[in-house]
């Protein structure tokens, strides 16, 4: 098990371009299985989580090829003309699904192009439950059944008539949760449905409105990208495409928290501004002076940043949304910014029940929070009075993880961080990215 050795107390200076957005390509990659044509895809994070679906993909059978290109992005092409179904059956294709989440998006492109997938339940972190419901009972109302095979701990999913390839039938929904990957999923099976679909309370994230772009490119019918109704006119085949992800609005979230914490004046370059939604006005909330320069950010050194109160006085309150609402992946990083604010700030974590639980490494370190629930925290802030101490500390989770390396980063000491493979899987590189702004981090 790899950690990180975090020399704290340096401060943070230069200009850093985030990566290709993680969930972004998860879904993409999937979207290549729909066609037998070469889809080329740029801007891919080299991160774990998406080398192991594209591992996972050539082991299926798709032809996988790294493209050099004058950018330093990464660039591959995907031609799935020929896919191996027998190896979805196999053992080894199961317990390669159950360590990567992002597995669960090849269904919805199974279904649509064979007819059958079979998957079992995917990992990721372990942030409390993520049910699958949302997807099964999509792809139930497209016409799909699926049972668990439970000696093997696996789902099968088949399309009604699965001898033709286009068996599903187009269909009105209301989905009980805007699920992202769940609308992904349903999106990528009704694309190649008999008929018209309707999805209902659709999450709208701009990784699900560049999935339907790129799909429309393939020749796919979707109107009311951006909107949580999507209608979907069903087609009979797609074709290739290029695409270029955008880039990661976590990790530019991340990047803010980190030069608000430790920073001495960071741009942050080609942020696409445009998708970032209200993430900056998140931060601006705890008073952290964040500058728009054309499609850049700049943060300036914060001596001291105050956290607002509502129009009332009421203390402030920050809680996670579906999407234009502020995204639950931020949370671990504002409430570690919070910790050197001015004033106190109640975050509410709506989605998931264990991911504040990491807050207690943070009291470990000398911050002052009250937990009150699985939910809720309360951030007293420390106003730059008293700095963080180091710990050791084990990374429970990709954004936790991150908000811990920011933490150990602004500490008093040297911070010592475990199972970093969990940062790894969102983080491309980011040991050597952010010692280049001056940062002492060692991979040990």
């Amino acid at each position: 098990m790899a950690s990180f050795k975090i020399e704290g107390g340096h401060p943070l200076k230069g200009v850093i371009r985030p990566q290709g957005a993680k969930n972004e390509a998860l879904q993409v990659i999937s979207a290549t299985l729909l066609t037998s044509e070469e889809v080329t895809i740029s801007n891919i994070p080299d991160i774990r989580d998406v080398n192991n679906l594209i591992a996972l993909l050539s082991d299926m059978g798709v032809k996988v090829e790294q493209r050099q290109t004058d950018s330093e992005e990464r660039t591959y092409s995907f031609c799935a003309d020929t896919l191996n179904m027998d190896y979805l059956e196999s053992d080894e294709f199961v317990k390669k699904c159950a360590a990567l989440r992002g597995s669960v998006l090849m269904i919805g492109p199974l279904l649509a192009r064979m007819g059958k997938a079979v998957i079992t339940k995917p990992g990721g972190d372990k942030i409390g439950r993520r049910r699958l419901d949302t997807h099964f009972l999509g792809f139930e109302k497209l016409g799909a059944t699926f049972h668990h095979i439970h000696d093997r701990d696996v789902y099968e999913i088949t399309a009604t008539h699965h001898a033709s390839p286009n068996a599903l039938r187009g269909t009105y929904m209301l989905l009980d949760e805007a699920s992202v990957t769940g609308t992904a999923n349903i999106i990528m099976a009704a694309v190649m449905a008999q008929g018209t679909t309707t999805i209902y309370n659709a999450a709208c994230e701009p990784y699900v409105q560049q999935l339907c772009h790129m799909l429309n490119r393939m020749g796919a019918k979707i109107s009311g990208i951006g909107s949580n109704l999507l209608t979907i006119d069903g087609v009979t085949e797609l074709h290739g495409t290029s695409h270029r992800l955008l880039p990661d609005m976590i990790e530019v979230g991340s990047f803010i928290g980190m030069a608000a914490m430790c920073g001495d004046g960071i741009r942050i370059q080609d942020v696409s501004i445009q998708n970032l939604g209200i993430i900056p006005d998140a931060f601006r909330r705890l008073g952290v002076k964040v500058e728009a320069d054309g499609d850049d950010l700049y943060i300036p050194r914060q001596a001291h940043y105050v956290i607002d109160s509502f129009i009332d006085g009421t203390i402030m309150t920050l809680a996670d949304a579906p999407w234009p609402g502020l995204t639950p992946d931020l949370l671990s990083v504002l409430i570690v910014v919070a910790t050197q604010a001015r004033g106190s700030v109640l975050f509410h974590q709506k989605m998931f029940e264990s991911r504040l639980f990491f807050v207690d490494k943070l009291i470990d370190m000398g911050a002052q929070i009250i937990l009150c629930d699985p939910h809720r925290a309360v951030v007293v802030g420390h106003d730059r009075s008293r700095q963080l101490r180091a710990q050791r500390m084990s990374s429970p989770d990709i954004r936790a993880g991150i908000a811990l390396l920011i933490a150990a980063m602004s500490a008093d000491g040297t911070s010592l961080i475990s199972n970093i493979e969990q940062i790894d899987r969102g983080y491309e590189n980011i040991e050597a990215r952010l010692n280049a702004l001056g940062a002492k981090i060692t991979r040990q």
